[in-house]
């Protein structure tokens, strides 16, 4: 028997900062590729990148990734290079309240019930048991276009902030990762200081549970209790201003999945779902900061990026799947979106870059 934390969150559709898409931008400077390109069809500018109460949606910084994976994504450890660069200090008062934690154990678990405060799109659940730590690393919901490197990037930055947090190099008993190997281990070895098993049914690292009980090195008790205080305003806040939204999202999602037939709900039908009129509706999304249309415009626009990266479905099909009842009016709407065609947005997804 032991003990198991889950996530305080089930999926990676949650509103977050942009120093991840910094990071991710000034990465990818450094190879060549220019900001104008990595932030193409993402909405952004690089003067929203310098403002540190900037908030994104999730599917704004996968537009960046998609860029980011596109460009360089003949790098065979582009994952791991992009993941060891996320550090403490990337995570602003969660990082913070981590630190200041009593021990390591409290400070993965204080990770766990605040992780909408971070950047992952991996989510991990933790399992105490007598002689071993393990940490289950979930991507089944991960688009799989851009998988492998998500797992490579947030299980890499976990790893790097449980080294930060000790002040040196956290020891692994295993590492295992459930997809093939690549042709050159030692950026592996280098990071995580063993050689990991790949082809694994679970992306999954396990530790000595004795580690977790020894006191951080940066251990404050009344420096904790205020980044908590903190953390569980800054969560308040963003659940405030994206309820009304996220329940009106999940009601615009098909219910069938990428292989369902649905047109949308029209305002109507999604208030009645919700027990309010369509003009109370409109009033707490305006409240929010957002509307009935772009909140269908957020939902058709991932939909027809799964598709148009994971399906060999047509343009044509992917219109008519999302409602559209001409297949020009998509296309218009996709550039709209994105800056591009959806034909370009498929070709660029899924041919890589050659620099």
């Amino acid at each position: 028997m032991g003990t198991v934390q889950e996530a305080g969150i089930r999926d990676w559709n949650f509103p977050r900062g942009v120093a991840s898409v910094a990071l991710m931008v000034g990465f990818a400077r450094e190879h060549g590729v220019p900001a104008a390109r990595m932030l193409q069809g993402s909405g952004l500018n690089e003067k929203q990148l310098a403002n540190p109460d900037e908030q994104i949606d999730a599917h704004t910084e996968l537009a960046v990734i998609r860029n980011l994976v596109r460009e360089l994504g003949a790098r065979p450890d582009l994952g791991l290079e992009v993941g060891r660069r996320y550090r403490i200090t990337t995570f602003g008062i969660f990082g913070f309240a981590c630190v200041s934690s009593p021990t390591l154990g409290e400070a993965i678990s204080l990770a766990l019930r605040y992780l909408e405060l971070s950047f992952t799109f991996c989510i991990p659940a933790a399992r105490w048991r007598p002689g071993e730590f393990m940490a289950r690393i979930h991507d089944e919901r991960v688009p799989a276009d851009v998988r492998r490197f998500l797992v490579e990037r947030d299980v890499t930055a976990m790893f790097q902030m449980l080294s930060d947090l000790m002040g040196h190099r956290v020891e692994l008993l295993r590492a295992d990762f459930d997809f093939e190997p690549p042709p050159d281990l030692r950026l592996y070895a280098e990071i995580y200081g063993l050689t990991p098993n790949f082809e694994a049914e679970h992306n999954v690292f396990t530790m000595d549970p004795a580690i977790l009980e020894r006191p951080l090195p940066q251990a404050n008790e009344h420096t904790w209790a205020m980044c908590l205080a903190q953390c569980t305003e800054l969560v308040s806040r963003r659940r405030a201003r994206t309820g009304i939204a996220a329940e009106v999202r999940e009601l615009l999602v098909p219910r069938g999945g990428l292989d369902g037939f649905a047109v949308p709900p029209g305002i109507d039908s999604v208030a009645r779902d919700l027990n309010m009129s369509t003009r109370t509706l409109r009033r707490h999304l305006d409240a929010a900061g957002t509307s009935y249309r772009q909140l269908l415009d957020e939902v058709r626009r991932a939909l027809a990026e799964e598709m148009l990266t994971a399906t060999p479905l047509s343009v044509s099909d992917v219109a008519i799947r999302l409602g559209y009842a001409e297949a020009s009016t998509f296309i218009h709407a996709f550039k709209r979106w994105t800056g591009t065609t959806p034909s370009a947005y498929r070709r660029g997804a899924l041919t890589p870059s050659v620099r």
